[in-house]
């Protein structure tokens, strides 16, 4: 018997391309994980596979990055939309500190759910507690991603989740060892700071050391609230950025989700240190809006995040949307500049800011030979995506997470013709009902199908 020699061929496809223009007459071919070929179709001298998939009306295009979630928060959707004001503090905290390992776990699942039907191939976590049973999950998955602990020792913070310097180090540690380089590769650890107001001097300057030790990333949520740049202003007389730069610990290991109420020298010391920044739209728009266009004019790679479902659900062609407007109305209009944030643009920020983000830059990201083979298919033969007079635009206005059809994640499908493959989402279904009864959290008219 011939020996297979890729493990999925798409045939006579569109694909987007790294410049951001789309190819049509297509055949991608995948091999252990990776992308092997992209060429004319049927230009393979050997076109043998395991899988061969149709792609005639399909346009295929690197999965998205979720570069900033919450997994923990997962349970809270609908809660806080129209709350009044310290959701963290009145929230989102006290249920944070209250979950279960089996709460994390139906959490995990039920993100990973929303991730692959949405074409999110990759996340970034921003950390909470049982976060061993969250990568049992993720492992399961088949997605691609990392995570962390959440890591604070002020005093004001729950038991649950509080440690002090030397054991949240050693928590770090340990998590690292266990969860890095796990599922194949997939799954990375971040360390973290889970907000700066939250985290002592001591504990700051000992998980920049630690992730340093490790050539290991850090993350934190930076600039996000007017309390957060005014607490630094009156302590250290100094903003978030301009404190973490005057310890030393700033590099392009480092990733500020949210950066907001960023300052010109803020983002300045940005550019100088390689930092990456995230944005979460639809969370941010109630709190700021960010100055994405100096950031990317000073070389700062900017990528999207959702900010979990506990802020609007995971979708981040969603994201894409919501952000474009804020451009247009906050930096657009005063300048009469319809292009400010141009469509290629906001897609280069979900594609390859994410997989900067994910420290997989020049990895993934990019429909590209020798790249992750991490890619998504949108289905085109629908009235709402086709015909168009530029799919480049369409991709941004009118696609939507119900629109992708396949998902691959390191050359294996996590689903196929809208079919979950790696999880059992009827399972995951019913258990997210029942505990939603249970904590009498389940609306009356919504009941489980």
């Amino acid at each position: 018997m011939k020996e297979l020699i890729y493990d999925i061929l798409i045939q006579n496809t569109r694909i987007l391309t790294p410049d951001m223009t789309i190819r049509s007459g297509v055949d991608v071919a995948i091999k252990d994980g990776m992308i092997s070929s992209i060429c004319c179709s049927g230009s393979l001298s050997c076109p043998e596979a395991e899988q061969t998939v149709d792609g005639s009306r399909l346009l295929w295009m690197p999965g998205l990055t979720d570069g900033h979630m919450h997994t923990c928060q997962q349970l809270l959707r609908g809660k806080i939309l129209d709350a009044l004001p310290m959701i963290w503090t009145r929230i989102m905290l006290p249920f944070e500190s209250t979950l279960t390992p089996e709460a994390v776990s139906l959490s995990a699942a039920l993100c990973s759910l929303e991730m692959i039907r949405g074409g999110t191939t990759s996340f970034l976590d921003a950390g909470g507690i049982h976060m061993d049973e969250a990568a049992k999950i993720y492992i399961k998955s088949g997605l691609r991603g990392a995570l962390t602990l959440s890591t604070m020792d002020d005093t004001k913070v729950p038991d649950s989740m509080r440690a002090d310097a030397a054991e949240s180090i050693s928590r770090l540690n340990e998590y690292y060892n266990t969860w890095n380089g796990s599922g194949d590769g997939r799954l990375s650890v971040y360390y973290s700071l889970r907000s700066l107001i939250s985290c002592s001097e001591e504990l700051i300057r000992g998980v920049f050391e630690a992730a340093s030790e490790r050539s290991a990333m850090v993350e934190a949520h930076m600039n996000e609230y007017p309390n957060e740049i005014n607490y630094h202003l009156e302590r250290y007389q100094m903003r978030p950025l301009e404190y973490l730069d005057s310890l030393g610990v700033l590099s392009d290991h480092f990733v500020s989700a949210h950066s907001l109420l960023l300052s010109e020298h803020e983002i300045e010391v940005m550019a100088a240190n390689g930092v990456k920044a995230v944005h979460c739209p639809f969370s941010n728009c109630g709190k700021g809006v960010p100055n994405t266009p100096r950031l990317l004019e000073s070389g700062i790679s900017v990528a999207f995040g959702t900010d979990g479902t506990a802020h609007g659900g995971m979708s981040l062609f969603q994201e894409m949307k919501i952000f474009r407007s804020i451009m247009n109305i906050r930096y657009g209009v005063p300048e009469s500049n319809p292009v400010i944030m141009p469509a290629e643009t906001i897609l280069s920020m979900a594609l390859e800011g994410g997989s900067c983000a994910l420290g997989l830059h020049k990895k993934s990201g990019q429909l590209k030979e020798g790249f992750c083979a991490d890619l998504i298919a949108v289905d085109l033969d629908q009235p709402h995506l086709y015909p168009t007079n530029n799919l480049v635009h369409t991709l941004v206005e009118s696609v939507s997470s119900q629109d992708v059809i396949h998902s691959i994640a390191a050359g294996k499908f996590l689903m196929k013709n809208r079919e979950i493959l790696t999880l059992d989402e009827e399972k995951i279904r019913f258990e997210a009902h029942s505990w939603l009864t249970k904590n009498h959290l389940m609306e009356d008219e919504l009941c489980y199908r």
